[in-house]
């Protein structure tokens, strides 16, 4: 074997088959050797009483995405992908968002635009569909899909986003005939506004109230209405960021029936409760964890963590959706104090991901190891279209890994992450297993807390149909 470029030695390593101490040989950006040999290297790594695991893949984040009127993302390519690469993560999928009455096709070309020269880490995009025209259905997303882009995103809330259940099957047709894959934000449009005016009309306005305006149940029937109208098109879909136990029985009894129907969930849903969003007092601190749906109670996160442990969940993700608790000048987020309705739905999290699966799933053994790449890479590449050369640790698969200290015990605090907003709600939250170095392609670039190179290494990704 000619010279490698690098060898990372004495780790354990989890391959596709198995889980062993392995040494890994890179060369020209692919694993080129796994095995026990002591082969010479340009770069020797010692990987002693460390895993080394496949890069992160992260499904589902949201980047410098249009957000409303006065509302800004806190992050743009640059800063969302470095906090992916600080968090062990090696590929992030953000959403190329169709805004309403334009093309499809400029959107992704603008979305391109932002990315293009600031990506830390390898990326790729998922479409959203908000404006179902003929022009979309019959010409754009067809011939987006044959480009690469093979899966796309559709809401059944959200007054700028949701689609009626005609405007989804006419949707859920295009992507049975090309293959393309479609995730479902699934909660119910009508039942939310009917709710919101309610508490609103009551006075019940702080953060606190989105909980309730946004309840289970109505989970529960988007996710059964989803799955209902996948089933008379006879397509795969996945229903993403589920919650608690009412959307998990669903996608429980779809699959008992035979269908193809995919769950994933968020580390948001395992820590954080909607006490969280009481703040101190019912205050406006509780807007640090407005996201929809929202977290529920103990029970919920017990029921997400059956799920985590039986299988019934393929995908983790991190949902990232940044804003700022404060504006870019300083002041509250625009007209956010005056209900919850006007806070923007989403929280930051693409960084802590992955130390939080693994520091309450493997650490506390609820799960293996096995079950967390799985969960955070392997599936997560095979869903999306990225299998083989993403997700695994394979001979000719991308040199992504990331090497983990099992025992390294840190604190989760704003101040030492790298994302764009100005805090996480995960603040104060004790973590045991923390990535220490995050490879791309065979080059170092997050070593130990420092980031080992100053150029945007990350390529963007096109992807084939999935393979799950």
């Amino acid at each position: 074997m000619a010279e490698l470029d690098t060898i990372i030695e004495n780790g354990l390593v989890v391959s596709e088959n198995e889980t062993k101490k392995l040494n890994i040989g890179i060369k020209e950006q692919e694993i080129a050797y796994l095995g026990d040999e002591n082969l010479e290297a340009k770069t020797k790594i010692n990987a002693e009483n460390l895993f080394v695991l496949p890069g992160g893949v992260d499904p589902h984040v949201h980047v410098d995405q249009p957000s409303g009127p006065d509302v800004e993302m806190a992050d743009n390519f640059q800063s969302a992908t470095k906090s992916a690469a600080a968090g062990g993560n090696t590929t992030i999928i953000p959403f190329a968002m169709q805004v309403k009455g334009e093309s499809l096709r400029k959107c992704v070309e603008d979305y391109h635009k932002k990315a293009n020269g600031n990506l830390y880490v390898d990326t790729s995009f998922h479409l959203i569909i908000s404006d179902p025209t003929p022009q979309v259905l019959g010409q754009e997303l067809p011939a987006l899909s044959k480009d690469g882009y093979t899966s796309f995103k559709v809401f059944m809330t959200y007054d700028d986003l949701v689609l009626n259940d005609k405007e989804l099957l006419e949707v859920f047709e295009v992507a049975k005939q090309q293959k393309t894959l479609v995730m479902v934000h699934a909660e119910g449009y009508d039942a939310i506004k009917y709710l919101t005016k309610k508490l609103e009309d009551e006075g019940k306005t702080a953060p606190y109230y989105h909980e309730i305006s946004r309840p289970e149940i109505v989970e529960r029937e988007a996710t059964h209405r989803a799955i209902s109208h996948a089933q008379i098109i006879n397509i795969p879909i996945v229903i993403v960021h589920v919650s608690g136990s009412e959307a998990l029985n669903q996608i429980r009894w779809a699959k008992e029936k035979g269908l193809k129907v995919f769950a994933e969930t968020c580390p948001q849903y395992i820590c954080l409760t909607r006490d969280n969003l009481k703040g101190l007092n019912m205050d406006f601190e509780g807007a640090k964890y407005v996201c929809s749906p929202p977290p529920r109670d103990k029970q919920s996160q017990e029921a997400i963590w059956s799920g985590i442990i039986d299988g019934t969940f393929e995908l983790f993700s991190s949902d990232h959706s940044p804003f700022r608790f404060k504006d870019s000048k300083g002041k509250d987020r625009p007209g956010a104090r005056t209900s919850f309705r006007w806070v923007p739905n989403g929280i930051p999290g693409v960084e802590t991901r992955l130390p939080i699966l693994f520091s309450e799933g493997v650490s506390k053994n609820r799960i293996s190891i096995e079950r967390f790449v799985e969960l955070t890479s392997t599936n997560p590449a095979k869903m999306y279209g990225m299998y083989p050369k993403k997700g695994v640790i394979k001979i000719g698969s991308d040199a992504d890994l990331t090497i983990w200290d099992p025992n390294l015990k840190k604190t989760i605090k704003q101040e030492f992450l790298n994302h764009g907003s100005d805090y996480t709600p995960y603040e104060g939250l004790d973590i045991t297993g923390w990535p220490l170095q995050t490879w791309l392609r065979g080059k170092c670039i997050f070593n130990n807390g420092t980031f080992s190179t100053t150029k945007n290494n990350g390529e963007y990704i096109n992807r084939d149909y999935c393979s799950l």
